[in-house]
């Protein structure tokens, strides 16, 4: 039938290379489908950034064991906070700490009224309507502020 002097396909050999270059890719492929797949080497980026996590915890939480500095008593730092609650806290808690949308700053504390309930309160926020400002306010004004409201319930 085909009994004609043309070259076909089927008289081609597959270069070296190429087939070289095709092996070496399924090597990849079954080692890359190993090393990374969770179900068959157990490794995970979650692993990775639950590890990163818990070393910046650990940093912070270091950071945080220090003791605060305490404004209670320092005049300018308690005038300081007071500015700093008229621009941040006045809005819901009123200016003079009665309460409004916020809770009421001269009575007794449902979270506590320690230096650092109040810390907790004011940087961390509270359930219920009470945001974090510790993005807003460094540690120092928030302090400040914790002085200025121990003046409140005075």
């Amino acid at each position: 039938m085909n009994e004609h002097d043309n070259p076909t396909e089927s008289s081609n050999k597959v270069p070296k290379g190429m087939t070289a270059f095709f092996i070496l890719a399924i090597i990849f492929v079954v080692g890359y489908v190993v090393l990374y797949t969770p179900a068959i080497s157990g490794w995970s980026y979650y692993k990775i950034f639950e590890k990163k996590m818990a070393d910046v915890q650990a940093v912070a939480s270091s950071e945080g064991a220090k003791e605060k500095q305490s404004f209670s008593g320092d005049e300018a730092a308690i005038a300081e906070g007071a500015e700093i609650y008229a621009s941040s806290c006045a809005v819901c808690h009123k200016v003079d700490g009665t309460g409004g949308i916020g809770s009421n700053l001269t009575a007794e504390l449902k979270f506590g009224d320690s230096q650092e309930e109040l810390y907790v309160s004011v940087a961390e926020g509270r359930e219920g309507g009470m945001p974090p400002f510790k993005q807003q306010l460094s540690e120092t004004k928030i302090l400040k502020v914790i002085a200025f409201m121990e003046t409140l319930r005075k």
